[in-house]
């Protein structure tokens, strides 16, 4: 249990110190993409220090470097979860430069929007290295560093698909969007290891924990899907861009010292119907 954790159980804390992040470290794989650019931000902005992570470096470090001007504490490195070597770099750069790791948000995810009929089995392998295969490196080797430090908080970004089968009818007339075999199995899988980890995490300190967030408006989203969309969602409409910083938070402060093995659905209730 961090000292943080551990003031929080012991004496009386207010509601702006449990959400602080301040003095944390925080790594958020595919941290510069859709949903990984509001979990980062949320996290700078609660006083981490963030290392925004992908296998496009000069993305991640354009990204950091626009928060960094907003005035928030950022740094882009490069981070391919399909190659164990460079893991273990990255872990152990984080060791050697900020000495621990109190945050890890596996939103990393390689995905290819095509029907079953196309999705291939070496399709399927392909994104199941990343997504299954990936998730487990990062959660094994984070996740001993914050073990041997006694604490951390590891947060998984799943999706409503690992929950609930998709509604084709919201893609009907979106030739360029569909939903592939393979997320909903690897989201499903990456929910329940998400209740393992945290069980067997659990006497060192670490909590662990999923963000299956519902469908996350873009301005590049066809009309007709996105209206398809908010009309299936009990709040009728999409996500947008402030809906899951405050989960985000959440789930990587004290805020929830005493929450592990939980998918937190951020959803609108679509998964409620």
């Amino acid at each position: 249990m961090s000292a943080h954790s551990a003031q929080s159980a012991t004496r009386d804390v207010s509601v702006h110190e449990l959400f602080s992040l301040a003095g944390r470290i925080a790594l958020v794989t595919g941290g510069a993409g859709r949903y990984g650019r509001q979990i980062s931000s949320a996290l700078a902005e609660a006083g981490a220090t963030v290392i925004i992570a992908s296998r496009c470096a000069e993305r991640c470090e354009a990204f950091a470097k626009s928060l960094r001007q907003a005035g928030w504490q950022a740094h882009g490195r490069a981070l391919d979860l399909t190659s164990g070597e460079s893991v273990e770099q990255l872990a152990a750069e984080i060791s050697v430069r900020w000495q621990r790791l109190d945050i890890l948000f596996n939103n990393a995810i390689a995905v290819r929007a095509e029907p079953m009929a196309q999705h291939s089995i070496e399709e399927w392998g392909r994104t199941m290295e990343c997504n299954s295969t990936g998730l487990y490196r990062a959660c094994r080797i984070f996740g001993q560093q914050m073990a041997e430090q006694r604490a951390g908080s590891i947060i998984n970004v799943a999706s409503i698909y690992g929950v609930v089968s998709p509604e084709f009818s919201i893609y009907d007339g979106q030739t360029e969007m569909t939903n592939p075999p393979s997320y909903g199995f690897a989201k499903g899988g990456m929910i329940q290891l998400t209740r393992y980890l945290a069980v067997c995490f659990g006497k060192y300190g670490v909590r662990v924990n999923c963000l299956s967030p519902g469908g996350l408006c873009s301005p590049e989203m066809p009309r007709q899907f996105v209206e398809n969309y908010s009309r299936r969602t009990p709040l009728g409409r999409m996500a947008g861009p402030n809906d899951l910083k405050g989960a985000a938070v959440f789930l990587a402060s004290d805020a929830s010292a005493y929450v592990t093995g939980h998918n937190l659905l951020v959803d609108g209730g679509y998964t409620a119907q």
